[in-house]
């Protein structure tokens, strides 16, 4: 079945929204345009790291290791921040995750989005959820160096969304959630799920990924996972590896009473959530196509909601040859079949701005929801070379090859996001978006 259009007062729905990507993205609106205008974000390696940049290029010279070429999508400003406007002091902010900072002045924006004041939000009883994986910042703690009393909380996870949680105010649940690659949109669910039980009135939930070295790069150069071209290509044919990124979503999340009652405007309603895992069979990493299809069809009856009704998809789609296909084989068996006129438009984000890690599924879910504010599919990138490894002719799903119109169902847009980790974690949502309450924004 379809939801009213008038909603439930008592689901939840997403009134605001932060966002960082790379190319110097730091707002919805840029983030919007880069999407609409089909722009790769991709750029060079940071120089102003002090990463071992000579060694990590020479890699594919060594026999076993691909070569890692000088492109990913990093953050122009993961280095800026402002400590005396958080009331932080210089010698602290030093030590802190970058991660913590990133994801500190993210929410802050996404709490302005919402039309609330960042700085009169103290002894809120709302919570944070905050999606981070630990990514190597700065020297071991038991270096002592000028940093040493601030490590503990400067490095520990919890911090993530303990410092929103302090900086602003909020009394509620403050959880920092690592399911890898799963984390951003882990952290919408467990948010999500807190304010229907009560245990908070609204939540901040996101992630945020900045890396504290090319870690992951050299990993997947061992493993000949790394994009070989420079590029992030989801479900094309031209895949030959994923793409490292950096980047910070957050969003705003309360019930939809709530936000009537104080005027806020609404991005869209969080139908459904899911999160499973993989259980035994392939090694840990390889992702399970029957599990992702368990999942969907979790989220499609917790949104009480028909598979033909979802419009648009916005898919993990890492650019490996080795995902890609499974994921897709789970996405024809749940929202592709044949039969239907029309199918849903598949796509992902990472084809703009490569693999932001435990920021993925919650810049997928952004892109998503702008897509339903301004009525239209964003393109995914090199989407005019579907993959081979699946029989097109046999399914109605369709990748997202041009900027077009998203036509609703009676008077919804039905969209649905996908985040898989590297652990075994699988994460899947499902957001309505009325038209009436489309922002141009």
């Amino acid at each position: 079945m379809a939801v009213s259009v008038s909603g439930d007062e008592n689901g939840v729905v997403i009134v605001g929204i932060g966002v960082e990507a790379p190319g110097g993205i730091d707002s919805p609106r840029e983030f919007w345009s880069a999407l609409a205008d089909s722009r790769e974000l991709i750029g060079p390696f940071p120089r102003d790291r002090d990463w071992p940049l000579e060694q990590l290029f020479t890699l594919g010279s060594s026999q076993g290791w691909a070569q890692v070429r000088d492109a990913g999508g990093f953050l122009r400003g993961a280095a800026e921040f402002d400590p005396g406007f958080f009331g932080i002091t210089p010698r602290e902010a030093v030590a802190m995750d970058p991660q913590q900072r990133v994801g500190l002045r993210v929410a802050w924006r996404a709490v302005e989005d919402a039309g609330l004041n960042p700085g009169a939000l103290d002894g809120s009883a709302a919570g944070c959820w905050m999606g981070a994986t630990p990514l190597e910042y700065g020297p071991r703690m038991a270096e002592i160096t000028e940093h040493s009393g601030y490590r503990m909380t400067g490095t520990t996870l919890g911090a993530v969304a303990g410092r929103i949680s302090h900086s602003l105010g909020l009394t509620g649940p403050s959880i920092s959630v690592d399911t890898s690659c799963a984390s951003g949109l882990t952290a919408v669910h467990q948010a999500a799920a807190a304010i229907r039980a009560g245990e908070c009135e609204w939540a901040l939930a996101g992630g945020v990924c900045v890396m504290g070295s090319p870690g992951m790069f050299v990993e997947f150069a061992k493993n000949n996972a790394l994009s070989a071209d420079g590029h992030c290509r989801p479900y094309t044919a031209g895949s030959t590896g994923t793409l490292w990124a950096e980047g910070a979503g957050v969003v705003v999340l309360e019930r939809e009473s709530r936000a009537r009652e104080l005027g806020h405007r609404i991005y869209g309603r969080l139908l459904g959530s899911r999160v499973n895992h993989n259980g035994k069979g392939a090694p840990l990493a390889v992702p399970n196509a029957q599990a992702q299809e368990r999942l969907i069809r979790d989220t499609l009856a917790a949104a009480d909601l028909a598979a033909e009704h979802i419009g648009v998809i916005e898919g993990h789609g890492t650019g490996t040859p080795v995902g890609d296909p499974l994921e897709l084989s789970a996405l024809i068996r749940t929202y592709g079949a044949p039969e239907r006129e029309r199918g849903p438009l598949l796509g992902s984000a990472k084809s703009n701005i490569g693999h932001t890690q435990a920021a993925a599924g919650i810049l997928g879910l952004i892109k998503l929801l702008l897509c339903g504010a301004n009525g239209q599919v964003a393109p995914s990138l090199w989407a005019q070379d579907p993959t081979e490894a699946v029989d097109w002719s046999t399914t109605s799903l369709r990748l997202a090859t041009k900027y077009q119109p998203w036509d609703p169902v009676d008077g919804v847009r039905y969209g649905a996001v996908s985040a898989f980790g590297v652990a075994g974690t699988n994460a899947h949502a499902i957001v309505g978006m009325p038209v009436e309450e489309d922002n141009h924004g």
